[in-house]
Formats: structure tokens, sequence, C-alpha cells
């Protein structure tokens, strides 16, 4: 791809934002079904996650004519469907690992290595933004996460196919979910951010106050 920089107020920002969506959609519903067929925790993790994603680019694309209040707004809601997702994965690898499973270390690893193409692609997209708000700098977060994670998700899947265990599988689903907490945290704080820039105030921590 070019080194071309899209501004914010553009056409080919909607253009950018729905690409981006629609990619996130469908790699979702490859990680359910590959999740599903090949009974692993780490795709159904980064299904959820994909599904979050293009529910976030989905905010984006609304919040493009609307205030910076609403924006702020959005930006905190995915915050806290990062949050409310890696708790559902959490569950879900306890179950698994009190249940047994027996996860597809191939397709581990076919599934991880197109969603990771996917991801660079969209995060080359997303980074060609000008002045991007809170909003679209979740989208990047989201993103980014999705792109690391993939690795983890192909590495475990060696493991897997190699020792035939499903421990690397329950292992990376939680540690997307340490992502995605992770993600979400900082969702959440930018958006406190921005709302004292807005507000044209200082913002001050409670390590801060402790140190007057």
């Amino acid at each position: 791809m070019s080194g071309e920089v899209i501004d914010v107020d553009t056409p080919e920002k909607r253009k950018t934002l729905w690409i981006v969506l629609w990619l996130n959609v469908a790699i979702a519903v490859g990680f359910f079904i590959t999740g599903f067929i090949g009974n692993s925790n780490a795709l159904f993790a980064n299904g959820l996650d994909n599904t979050s994603d293009a529910a976030v680019y989905a905010l984006s694309l609304l919040a493009l004519t609307r205030s910076r209040v609403w924006k702020r707004g959005a930006a905190r809601l995915s915050g806290i469907m990062l949050l409310v997702f890696s708790a559902g994965v959490i569950i879900d690898a306890v179950r698994r690992f009190l249940e047994g499973s027996d996860p597809v270390g191939i397709m581990m690893m076919g599934m991880a290595a197109v969603a990771g193409i996917v991801n660079l692609i969209s995060l080359v997209l997303l980074k060609r933004l000008q002045n991007r708000d809170v909003n679209l700098r979740a989208a990047t977060t989201f993103s980014f996460n999705d792109f690391v994670a993939n690795g983890g998700i192909f590495l475990a899947g060696i493991v897997v196919l190699f020792a035939g265990a499903n421990w690397p599988d329950l292992v990376v689903g939680i540690a997307v979910a340490g992502i995605a907490l992770y993600g979400g945290i900082e969702i959440l704080r930018d958006a406190h951010g921005d709302m004292h820039e807005d507000a044209q105030t200082a913002h001050t921590s409670l390590t801060d106050g402790f140190r007057k």
C-alpha cells in the first residue's frame, strides 16, 4: 500500500472504516467456524474479539457526524465491550480445562495466519487516517491487539500440533482475554482524558494527589 495519508473528514475515511468493518466481520465468522470445528478456545476468543471490533468500527462510522461527547460515549461502550468479552473468554477457558478439550493445531495455525494478514491490512488502513478522534484511536487499539493475538494463536497451534495437549490453546485464549482487558482499560482511560481535554481541565490521578 502507498504511504498516502487520508484526512479525517473525507469520504475516503468512511470508505476505509467500511472496509475494515467488513474485514473484521468476515474474520469473526471464520474464527467462530474454525473455533467450533477445531474445538479451540483461542479461536473462539478471537472470534468474539473481532465481533467486538466490528461493533467498534460501526460505532466509529456513526460517530463521524456526531459530537465529541457522543464519540466519547461510543468509545466507552467499546471499552466496556472488551471487558465483558474478556470475562466470557476466561469463563470458557476454565470450562474447557475442567471438562477437557481437543483443539486442532493445524486449524489454529491456518486461521491465525489468515487473520494476521487481514488485521495487518486493517491496522495500516487505520494508521493512514489523520487527526483520529478517541473513537478511531480505540479502533486502532483493537486492530493492533488482534494482530498480536494472532501471533500467539499461531505459536500455540504449533505446540498443540506436536505435543497433542490442550493447555497452549487455553493459555492463549486467556492471554487474548488479557490483551482485550488491557485494551478496554486503555480505551476508557483515553475517553476519560479526552473529556478533560474537551473541558480544558487538567486530569489529576490519585498518585498525583499523594505527591502533593
